[in-house]
């Protein structure tokens, strides 16, 4: 290929990475290097490059930050109140604080009681001013997520991330940009510092006396309040004359002004009679405002309240995958019992479906079960508090009322050390063990054979005692566990759903699952020790996920893989890994297949079984050619071969006409087939490294709509 100018295709999106070779910069995206002058660069396929040659490094590297900063740093909008009730107001006098008009750095103080609106306030001035701004980033729940080091860490991570977008931009550049950044729920100056104190790169900021201004937060008024509660209970900004009217100013007379209480009180009575509302409300004049809430918990079915009481005691923040997959274990239909708690105010999912519950519900919640029983903790059916469940397991005293422990203990200096002896074997209705942080020594033999989950990182025994025989158990999560042999136990786990071990480096084998046939996901990635995986496992009907990458020693896998419900399969990594199953038969729901970085020299006829695959990856394995029936993955989207040893494609590829990405840079490829010409979805075709490359590919090549080549 001839030497020249550098050229790149503008159409601006961004990640960056810095190249060791070949090019100074590659923009993974929209925005491409080619790196040299393509033989047929003026023709019509590469008419969307411009010539960057000319330009100096800094100076081209402006220009791009420019053209980003326009179509890329715009924030996308936050999730507000469905009824923004007063807020046009607030936005008003928060603009006139922050004064945009000023070059300086702002530090605006959002102050007032609990569930007051402050939330709902950030998020409706970042809202309204984001776009005029070059950098912006809101971060939710500071408080709770700064208890712990590794939360403080994630925070300023997705600070950098969300501000930055952009890796390695000069700081320089950034102290010339206007930024705008969202705090939600900081309680303490300290994690004010943490976070905008390291960040030296927005401008001098003064945090020695706090923040600069401070805007307090009023109740609703009456009248502000009234519309509020009405568009919960009637759909509408007034009520109905008559009765319901004196009603609907007694609730917001009790729900005290507070945006929350009366959402919650008006989603509560929504469609409710006059008797329905009297009932309701009726002995409401003197209870604390969390009474008043409770009116709404005091409504819902029994199996719904339970979903509510979990999610306060242990799921707030969690993702809604997560929460319905540990309860159903329990048997509680958490997906209805979340939809009708999303219905009645009392939790919302918002940024990536992660579940919400504002601080006074789950102070609510919570109370709810320490009444229960009062004065003693192994009384209860959910235990939370570290040092109630500190006390029931050194000093024994657990019961067969005690249903669910989550052991997430605030962080220390060092680890966090319990002996709990045989505490657990009175705990004979005990469902839900969960172990975050905190390593537990004793007798193993004291687990209750009637757990349902059973998550436990860093579990510091070997194997699981003979007499442990949870047939109940649905979920069975032991990450970074020191476990070296499953042993035959697991003939016992018939109800098993999930089983992860994933970094548990003593791990040698996967035994006989057979009597698992509800297993649906199978997570072994990171078991550095692994060796086999007993054949059983191609026949798991049920199995959706199968994960064992990095697993470094593995050598013994499946022959045969009949899992008709297999979505995900990786095994990428396992680089002493020689052969891949045959596909017994056609798997349409299978869309993800890793290879990379493995020893593995061929792929089987049956991989054209995989008839609904959307993504595909070789890279760096060993395989060497590409059989015909690849041709046969008609939903292939994305096809990766970075760094094979293949060096020709098969003509059938040009059957793939969904294929959208292929990615060929630094293979052995040496020609590419005339077929390609058919790959009319084609978007993206790499082969920046291709050095025994003979010929660029033929005319047209990719897709008219969103072309994307790097040469």
């Amino acid at each position: 290929m001839s030497r020249g100018k550098n050229y790149m295709w503008l159409d601006p999106s961004i990640r960056v990475r810095r190249l060791p070779k070949f090019t100074r910069w590659e923009f993974l995206g929209n925005v491409q290097f080619t790196g040299q002058t393509p033989p047929n660069f003026r023709q019509k396929s590469y008419s969307n490059f411009i010539e960057v040659w000319n330009q100096s490094e800094s100076k081209f590297i402006q220009n791009i930050i420019e053209e980003i900063s326009k179509y890329v740093l715009n924030c996308v909008p936050l999730e507000v109140a469905e009824h923004p009730v007063g807020m046009q107001p607030q936005i008003q006098v928060m603009n006139k604080l922050l004064d945009l008009r000023e070059n300086d750095v702002r530090m605006i103080g959002v102050r007032g009681t609990g569930q007051i609106g402050k939330t709902t306030i950030g998020k409706a001035v970042y809202n309204s001013i984001a776009r005029k701004f070059e950098g912006c980033s809101s971060l939710a729940n500071v408080r709770e997520r700064s208890t712990s080091h590794e939360g403080s860490i994630r925070l300023r991570e997705n600070l950098l991330s969300d501000i930055l977008r952009v890796k390695n931009l000069i700081k320089e550049w950034l102290r010339r940009r206007k930024v705008l950044l969202v705090l939600d729920d900081v309680d303490d100056m300290e994690q004010l510092h943490k976070l905008v104190g390291a960040c030296d790169w927005f401008g001098a900021v003064e945090l020695d006396d706090g923040v600069n201004l401070i805007h307090e937060v009023k109740i609703l008024d009456d009248d502000k309040a009234l519309e509020l509660f009405c568009w919960h209970a009637f759909k509408t900004s007034e009520p109905p004359l008559g009765d319901y009217m004196k009603l609907a100013e007694l609730a917001i007379r009790y729900a005290q002004g507070l945006p929350l209480a009366l959402k919650v009180l008006g989603s509560c009575l929504c469609g409710g009679s006059i008797d329905k509302w009297e009932a309701a409300l009726d002995g409401f004049k003197s209870k604390k405002i969390q009474d008043v809430l409770k009116i709404s918990y005091n409504a819902l079915d029994d199996i719904v309240k339970e979903v509510f009481l979990d999610i306060a005691c242990f799921f707030k923040g969690k993702s809604r995958n997560y929460v319905i997959e540990t309860l159903e274990a329990c048997d509680l239909s958490p997906r209805y019992g979340i939809e009708v708690l999303i219905e009645k105010a009392l939790i919302s999912v918002e940024h990536r479906d992660y579940i919400r519950m504002h601080d006074l519900l789950e102070e609510m919640g919570k109370d709810i079960v320490e009444q229960e029983s009062p004065t003693e903790a192994e009384g209860r059916s959910r235990l939370w508090f570290h040092k109630d469940i500190e006390h029931v397991l050194t000093e024994n005293t657990g019961t067969n009322k005690i249903t669910r422990i989550v052991l997430n203990f605030p962080k220390q200096d060092g680890e966090i050390f319990l002996n709990v002896g045989r505490s657990f074997s009175k705990m004979k209705n005990l469902k839900i063990l969960i172990n975050y942080n905190v390593y537990l020594s004793g007798d193993a033999r004291s687990l209750p054979n009637n757990l349902k989950v059973l998550s436990w990182k860093r579990c510091l025994f070997q194997s699981f005692p003979p007499n442990f025989l949870p047939k109940q158990l649905v979920v069975l999560n032991m990450p970074r566990s020191r476990i070296k042999q499953l042993g035959k136990g697991l003939k016992h786990f018939k109800n098993l759903a999930c089983l992860n071990f994933t970094g548990s480096q003593f791990l040698t084998e996967i035994p006989d699952l057979s009597s698992s046939p509800n297993l649906r996901y199978l997570k072994a990635n990171r078991c550095t020790s692994l060796v086999n995986v007993h054949p059983s496992v191609g026949h798991l009907d049920k199995l959706e996920i199968l994960d064992f990458y990095d697993c470094h020693k593995l050598t013994k896998f499946p022959r045969k893989v009949a899992s008709k419900s297999l979505i995900i399969f990786r095994l990428n990594g396992c680089i002493k890994l020689e052969s891949f199953p045959k596909i017994v038969n056609k798997m349409e729901s299978l869309c993800f297949l890793d290879l990379e970085r493995t020893a593995i020299k061929k792929l089987p006829k049956s991989i054209g079984h995989l008839i609904g695959l959307q993504e595909m990856r070789l890279s760096e394995s060993a395989i060497k050619e590409l059989p015909a029936l690849v041709g046969d993955l008609i939903g292939l989207k994305k096809l990766v071969l970075f760094g094979s040893a293949i060096k020709e494609l098969p003509s059938s590829i040009g059957n793939l006409t969904a294929l959208e990405v292929l990615q060929l840079g630094g293979s052995a490829i040496e020609e590419l087939p005339s077929s390609i010409r058919n790959l009319t979805a084609l978007q993206r075709l790499n082969l920046e490294g291709c050095e025994n490359l003979a010929n660029l590919p033929p005319e047209p090549v990719l897709s008219s709509q969103r072309p994307r080549a790097k040469i």
